[in-house]
């Protein structure tokens, strides 16, 4: 009997021909597509014109609730408290595989599918199904799916981890008479279409802009802020003060209401604090070496960083501490730092500090 796999479907040509691979490979594929946002529709009519075209039944879920609690109020939250925060992490965690898993055990199918560039394979090393890169490395998305809960890796399944490249998917799109084939991909945060997070926070969640000064590290006033979440760490732009070096934004005094600038050189860091840390590997292997003081990995702060090798020393409450070998730049408050041994991905967690 084939393989049942519930299929998340956001109307892209990823997930598309991600049906396609899935029925070529012997899976009773069911599609289903979630409604997010208001603005669902579109993508809700192009994924079942998918489905239609190849024979599989499609589904909608409602999950604008869940989205709104764990996605929106997550990314408000952070921004109220000088965070940065990636929003389709939590999306992962909670939406993508959270609710589609716990949907597909209420209608008896054992796996789910998406279409992200990752790949679940069988580690010797480990033991177990494990996360790993995809053989595409420019659109590898394993950083951003660290968060999965790691007992469901043996339930997913990534149909397109083993692809070089977009242009191929393009082109089996294509070949299976798809309209989406040709179809952009989305590179805005799905609930800010415009990209203007700015005026989303304003609109949406009321955020009132209240000015304050530029610091320096010594406190010394350099010019007026508009308001703490119109910033982030690293940023250069848009800071209207005038100074014989370039300067940057190094932090926040949310207490005094202050915007903190230095010069490049102050961006750089050795060290982070990394909470609510997610193992996909066992846990007493992973805790053993840390105690140890011997887990040595590759780490990246954000999703198109390079990785750097780093020592990892466990904290308390799921905590650890990331000491790289090399400073790096810009480490984000809110951002995800990510944990790999080779390929695999052995877990990560919220940059603290």
């Amino acid at each position: 009997m084939a393989k049942k796999v519930l299929l998340g479907m956001s109307g892209g040509v990823d997930s598309s021909v991600s049906a396609i691979i899935l029925k070529e490979n012997g899976y009773d594929v069911t599609g289903i597509t979630f409604s997010l946002w208001v603005d669902s529709e579109k993508n809700e009519k192009d994924a079942k014109a998918v489905c239609e075209k190849l024979n599989i039944p499609h589904l909608t879920l409602n999950l604008k609730d869940e989205f709104n609690k764990h996605v929106i109020q997550d990314f408000i939250y952070n921004y109220k408290n000088e965070y940065t925060p990636n929003p389709c992490i939590e999306c992962n965690r909670f939406i993508k595989f959270g609710a589609m898993f716990r949907k597909a055990q209420e209608l008896g199918i054992d796996y789910i599918a998406t279409g992200h560039y990752a790949k679940i394979e069988y580690s010797e090393k480990y033991g177990k199904d494990v996360l790993k890169k995809s053989n595409s490395i420019m659109k590898d998305q394993s950083y951003v799916l660290y968060n999965i809960p790691k007992e469901l890796l043996s339930n997913i399944v990534f149909p397109l981890g083993k692809f070089e490249s977009k242009d191929e998917i393009r082109k089996i799109a294509e070949k299976n008479g798809l309209e989406v084939a040709n179809k952009p991909d989305s590179e805005d945060i799905c609930f800010i279409p415009n990209g203007n997070y700015k005026e989303f926070l304003e609109n949406y969640a009321n955020f009132k802009a209240k000015e304050g000064n530029i610091v320096n590290k010594e406190g010394k006033v350099l010019g007026k802020h508009t308001g703490l979440y119109k910033y982030t760490i690293g940023q250069r732009k848009g800071l209207g003060i005038s100074n014989p070096v370039p300067l940057f934004v190094i932090g926040f005094n949310k207490e005094k209401n202050e915007l903190i600038v230095g010069e490049e050189k102050e961006l750089y860091k050795k060290e982070l604090i990394a909470s609510n840390v997610n193992w996909l590997v066992d846990d007493d292997l992973t805790n053993t070496k840390i105690n140890n003081d011997k887990l040595i990995v590759k780490a990246k702060i954000r999703y198109a960083a390079k990785e750097q090798i780093a020592k990892l020393v466990k904290l308390e409450n799921d905590s650890v501490k990331v000491i790289f070998e090399e400073e790096q730049r810009a480490i984000t408050p809110g951002q995800s730092v990510v944990f790999y041994d080779d390929d695999i991905v052995l877990g990560g967690g919220k940059i603290k500090e």
